[in-house]
């Protein structure tokens, strides 16, 4: 039987986990943090990909708020 190499092993793991639940929050925090840095085009971005991704998550919710009110104060 062939073993899996124990690098595979940590690529396949650090994949799963960026991929879980409390990711579309984390990028949240990240997109309200470039909002608060004046760095609007990175947060309209950041809040774009939450949409995208995860469409019915609480962040998606709070993300589409944001969109909306970025796009009326540019």
């Amino acid at each position: 039987m062939n073993n899996l190499p124990a690098w595979t092993i940590v690529a396949l793991f650090l994949t799963l986990s960026a991929c879980g639940p409390d990711q579309a929050a984390q990028m949240l925090e990240t997109a309200q943090f470039e909002e608060r840095q004046t760095n609007k085009a990175h947060a309209r971005e950041l809040y774009e990909d939450i949409i995208r991704h995860y469409p019915e998550s609480p962040a998606a919710k709070t993300a589409r708020t944001r969109l909306a009110e970025l796009k009326d104060n540019p």
